[in-house]
Parts: C-alpha cells; structure tokens; sequence
C-alpha cells in the first residue's frame, strides 16, 4: 500500500516538473519573440546650439524714385527733348510746352517790377500813400508767382538724376491732361532713378522689434548667381496688416554699375545675429505623405512615440526645429524609417 502511494506521488511530481518546464519554455519563447520585434535605433539627446538668424525673402526690384512728368495743365507740347533709355539729370530740361502764356506772364512781370521800383523811390520822399505801395507791392508779387509757375510748366525739368523708361508723346501734340500711363497717372515722360533700386518686403510682426533701419541684407540675383549685392533698411512702415500679421519694409540696394534692373526677381536675406535654436539631423526627419507636414520619433521609455514638428532653416546636415520638441528630449536618428507610432525600441549605443 506505502509502495502504491509512494508511486502516485512520484508521478504527480513529474507532472508538476513537466507542466512547468513547459510553462517556462513557452515564457522563454515570448520573451525572445518580443525582443525580436524591438526595432534598434541610435538616438541623441536635443540641446540648444548657437546660430547665425537669418530670415529670407523673395521680391521683385522697383525704381528708387519714379515720377510721371507732366505740367500742370492742359497745352501744347512745343518739343520733348528726350528719348526712352536716355539718362538725365537733376535740373536737365525734359520738355517745353508752348510759351504763348509764360511770355505773356513775363512782360506783366516786366511792367509790374518797373512800376514798383518806381514807387519805392518815390516812398522813400513820403510822396506816395502806403496803401498804393502796398497794392502795387502785393500786384508784383502775385506777378512772380504767377511767372514762376509758368516757367515751371512750361520748361519741365528733371527732379532727379535717372532714366526716361516712358515716352507718350511727340512734339507738336496737344496735351490734355487725362491718364495716359498704366499706372492711371498722365505723364509726358516717366523717370526712374536706377543707380539705387528698392524692394518692399512683408515680414511677420513676430519680428518688428527686431528690425532696425540701417541693417545690412544681402541680396542675390540668378541672372548673377556668382554675384553678391549689399543692401540695407532704408524705412520701415509703422503699421502692421490685419489680415496677414506682417509689416513692410524697403531694402534699398546701391546700383552704381546698374547691373540690376526694375523687374528683376531676387532673393533678400536679413542677418539678426546670433541666437540660440534646437537643431537635429536632417536625416532624423519625415515627411508625412501625401503632405509638406515633417515629423520624427522621440523615445519615450523604450517606445518610438511619433511627433510632428515644425521646422526652420537647414544648416549643414541639420535642420532648426521651430516647434514640437523641447530641448532634452531623446531623438531617434537612425532606424527611424522601420518604425510606427508606439513601437517597442532598443536603443543601441
């Protein structure tokens, strides 16, 4: 009877043993097979690292100056002494208008100077009352502002030095004084001034405290792609848009060799210094498809967890991330490519 008991617990403990054994083994099994489905990946921890700030733009070049010149009411045109192309300069005579009105204008001017200069003589004696001196007096002045006027419009001269980029008319036509130009303005000639040119940009309002006249841009031209030009500030506006948030500002660009021409399509590129910016591994980064949206993997205790960023400007084989991570965080910057969102990781060092 002992012998039989003795049997019975023997066979039970060898099935306890083997129940076990298997237990362990199928443990085992899922313990390789879950370390098998880790995903190795090297990562880097994100810090602060100092950058040059540069913020960049596009624009198309417009004259300094441009004035649509025309006088200051309807007449004939006697002779327009210019062509398009011709360079002109300050105080240079355009165009003269008929001269019937300003000779008319100059013998009054003549008569009324003879009356007064005789009149001041005879001031002088006392043999004149004030009041016909003062009415004489104030008859010559009108007299000079009227002749001035006339001269001014008559002879039309340059305001400054530049360009004739427009012609509308020829000697000998009548000038009516409606809109003439593209532009809805009325113009014998229009004048650019191209030895300094300007551009006008729209920058976001994030930035208004940091732009200053006088700041240095650099601007390039791919017509000129081994070519770099030097342009600065030249006047900020002091109101920003409503519906886009940005303010505008004018570059101006010294042309003295006149390489560059109104119309051109540059690129303009402002330096604010240095300043502080996470940068990762370009290669860290994906891109999300069908979309222009960038992601990339943080670790996050062993697991890959998926997080959109946004980013900045390249530097190398790295890009600035403006937004999405922090510095600290632990980026997953090879193996990136095999994982999905919560995927399990190993990190190889």
């Amino acid at each position: 009877m002992k012998t039989i008991k003795l049997i019975n617990l023997l066979v039970a403990a060898g099935l306890i043993a083997f129940a076990t054994s298997c237990n362990s083994g199928k443990e085992n099994e899922a313990q390789i097979k879950g370390t098998k489905q880790a995903v190795p990946v090297k990562t880097m921890i994100a810090k602060n690292e100092t950058i040059t700030k540069t913020i960049d733009y596009t624009a198309s070049l417009i004259p300094f100056k441009e004035i649509y010149l025309a006088p200051a009411a309807p007449g004939k045109i006697e002779k327009i002494h210019v062509e398009i192309g011709d360079r002109v300069s300050k105080g240079q005579v355009i165009a003269t208008m008929d001269r019937t009105n300003l000779e008319s204008a100059r013998l009054n001017l003549a008569n009324l100077e003879t009356n007064f200069k005789r009149l001041e003589i005879l001031k002088k004696t006392n043999t004149i009352s004030q009041q016909k001196y003062d009415e004489v007096k104030t008859a010559y002045d009108a007299a000079k502002v009227s002749y001035q006027f006339l001269l001014d419009n008559t002879k039309l001269k340059a305001p400054f030095n530049g360009v004739i980029s427009g012609k509308y008319f020829e000697d000998g036509e009548n000038f009516s004084g409606a809109p003439n130009t593209r532009a809805g303005k009325s113009a014998l000639v229009t004048i650019v001034q191209i030895n300094k040119l300007k551009a006008l940009i729209g920058i976001s309002a994030s930035y208004f405290p940091q732009i200053k006249k006088g700041m240095k841009a650099n601007i390039s031209c791919d017509i000129y792609p081994d070519k770099a030009f030097e342009g600065e500030i030249y006047n900020i506006y002091p109101t920003i848009d409503d519906a886009t948030k940005t303010f505008t500002v004018e570059v101006k660009i010294n042309n003295p060799d006149l390489k560059l021409r109104p119309g051109m399509f540059t690129k303009i590129q402002l330096n604010l210094g240095e300043g502080k910016a996470i940068l990762v591994p370009t290669i860290a980064l994906i891109k999300q498809t069908g979309t222009n949206n960038m992601y990339l993997f943080v670790n996050k205790n062993n697991i890959a967890v998926k997080q959109p960023v946004v980013t900045g400007r390249l530097f190398d084989d790295k890009t600035e991330i403006l937004k999405g991570i922090n510095k600290g965080n632990e980026i997953i910057i090879t193996g990136q490519n095999k994982l999905k969102n919560n995927a399990a990781i190993v990190v190889e060092k």
